[in-house]
């Protein structure tokens, strides 16, 4: 465990807080969140941004409208993590509601096409002859691809949420929060999210042409929401105040055993209970046995899981899912020893600023699907912006890219790109992740620009990893009700972090569980009694060294066994003190 800096944040409670019936202790924590209100907290879905602020979106929905009355052919592409499978999913799910049957789905398989609308797959597109192409989570790097699919005759509708290059396609119409010019208050929407508010808005002009009394009846979209909020968690885009409302219902919904068949089946192989399940549960149990489908085979099977309705079929997806995420664990834990030996100069330093400022790998034997995750883990262990890459063709390599505050690591490959013509040859993503393809042959040029960019761009101080602390609770504060209390004012995720506190405890008693988490009994000063307390994924050595006392910094949760509720401490970091 790399040595941290734990530090406390501050902010002056508002007097609406103040006055409020919300526990001293979370409305310090709210105002560390920029909250000044009870009622930003109200997470009604008439308080969402309204989508005619999206740019495009009254162009989209008259496009799709054209296809609906003409009874044309849709195709829908979508992406291989879970963003773009719940994307697919709301979209053919949405299209369905509203009475169009020709709709069908296509995701490139990673291994063979990579991602996007890249010509090849417009190529395999144009097999089923669309009207109407809909890119969902994707397209707005996809030049060639979307030329392709016109050349071809076809109408292209893009919508996405990443960021857009110095080029846009030349689509019919774009939606995207983040593309130049659209002035949509929250850029932090999800590919799910952003095709979500195009099916309300195509939803609300059907309404208004008297398409429903002729027709089919209305549907509710808010059926759709468990999906939208599963993709939003689990493509951690920033929960700013829309995407929890987004993410909330969902879970209001699931909770109240109204999810999709996918969705319950999913939970029930994870061992969770769907009536109690919060936003970290669609991060941690969901999201990676739907992403192990895109990770290792082809995410067209998580996708199905999503969008049928026989629970039969959903639970035998499931399993598969549940054997798929199994089985990327092992190949990620063998990476991850790999990975480690390449490191061991790293580990063997006498100092952390010895380290490179930006950790780039590369291994022939790694698998594709798995980059992103082992780049996420060694981040996460050296507190370093991390490019992983594995053997794509006999020239080329792929990469996936983590980074960590401070450092948008889509700019830095821009960057690189800008000064380095032709050295990356496609890249894409957020400030926090990305991806990128490079010839084989300029590895090592492209690990020492790669870590020059980042060395200006970062100081010692971001490398040392730092964790924020909401402060010190009383010793009257660690109990069962303050735990549900902070529990039930989520959803909690990216952006709006559930609460960290810290301060120096007594080891009462520990040992070791599950091979590799430690479970303990703390007491802090001045508290009546002693609470259990685990840390996952930390070795005995580091108990070992404490003589008894620690400062952790740790999260207060509510720990349910056999029925019985009672709090407990997540500890997140622990030093000897």
């Amino acid at each position: 465990m790399q040595a941290k800096k734990i530090k406390r944040v501050s902010g002056e409670i508002s007097e609406a807080l103040k006055q409020s019936e919300l526990h001293p202790v979370l409305q310090k924590v709210l105002s560390h969140r920029k909250i000044n209100s009870p009622d930003e907290m109200d997470y009604a879905l008439n308080k969402l941004i309204p989508p005619a602020q999206l740019k495009g979106i009254n162009q989209a929905v008259a496009l799709i409208i054209i296809a609906i009355q003409n009874k044309q052919s849709i195709l829908i592409v979508g992406d291989f993590d879970a963003d773009g499978a719940t994307s697919t999913a709301v979209c053919v799910r949405a299209l369905k509601m509203l009475g169009h049957k020709h709709v069908s789905y296509l995701v490139p398989n990673r291994f063979d096409y990579g991602y996007g609308l890249s010509p090849e797959i417009v190529a395999v597109a144009c097999e089923n002859k669309p009207d109407l192409l809909i890119t969902v989570d994707n397209g707005i790097s996809s030049i060639e691809g979307v030329r392709a699919a016109r050349d071809a005759g076809i109408n292209v509708l893009v919508t996405d949420h990443h960021l857009a290059g110095s080029e846009l396609p030349d689509a019919h119409v774009i939606v995207n929060p983040n593309q130049p010019g659209c002035n949509f208050p929250s850029k932090n929407l999800a590919g799910v999210g952003v095709i979500f508010y195009i099916m309300l808005a195509l939803r609300a002009e059907l309404r208004d042409t008297g398409y429903f009394s002729q027709a089919i009846a209305e549907p509710n979209m808010g059926q759709l929401l468990d999906l939208v909020a599963l993709g939003t968690v689990a493509d951690v885009v920033p929960l700013d105040v829309n995407n929890r409302i987004l993410v909330s219902q969902g879970l209001k919904r699931m909770q109240a055993g109204r999810a999709c068949a996918g969705i319950q089946e999913i939970l029930k192989t994870a061992g969770r209970d769907i009536s109690k399940i919060v936003s970290s549960d669609l991060g941690f149990a969901i999201g990676p046995r739907l992403n192990a489908a895109g990770r290792l085979q082809d995410m067209s099977l998580g996708i199905e899981c999503l969008i049928t309705d026989d629970v039969n079929t959903a639970s035998g997806i499931a399993q598969q899912l549940d054997q798929l995420n199994k089985s990327r664990r092992e190949i990620e834990q063998e990476m991850q020893q790999q990975a480690m030996k390449s490191l061991k100069y790293l580990q063997a330093s006498i100092s952390q600023t010895e380290l490179p400022y930006g950790i780039c790998l590369y291994n022939g034997d790694w698998h594709q699907g798995v980059v992103g995750i082992l780049a996420s883990r060694i981040k996460e262990k050296f507190n370093r912006p991390v490019i992983v890459f594995a053997k794509d063709n006999e020239s080329l390599i792929k990469g996936s890219a983590r980074s960590i505050k401070g450092l948008h690591i889509r700019d830095v490959l821009e960057l690189i790109s800008s000064q380095n013509p032709g050295m990356i040859i496609k890249f894409g993503g957020h400030a926090m992740a990305a991806g990128l393809s490079i010839n084989k042959a300029d590895f090592k040029q492209f690990e020492k620009l790669f870590n020059q960019q980042v060395r200006k761009k970062l100081n010692n101080d971001a490398l040392q990893g730092v964790i924020e602390s909401d402060g010190e609770l009383g010793a009257d504060d660690f109990n069962l009700s303050l735990a549900e209390a902070i529990r039930n004012s989520g959803p909690w995720g990216q952006g709006f972090v559930e609460p960290v506190f810290d301060g120096e405890f007594e080891v009462i008693d520990w040992r070791v569980v599950g091979e590799k988490h430690l479970k303990m009994e703390l007491q802090s000063p001045d508290a009546q009694q002693s609470i259990s307390a685990i840390a996952f994924n930390s070795p005995a050595s580091l108990m070992q060294k404490s003589d008894g006392y620690i400062r952790a910094a740790y999260r207060l949760d509510v720990n349910e066994f056999r029925n019985k509720k009672t709090a407990q401490l997540i500890v997140e970091y622990f030093e000897a003190v």
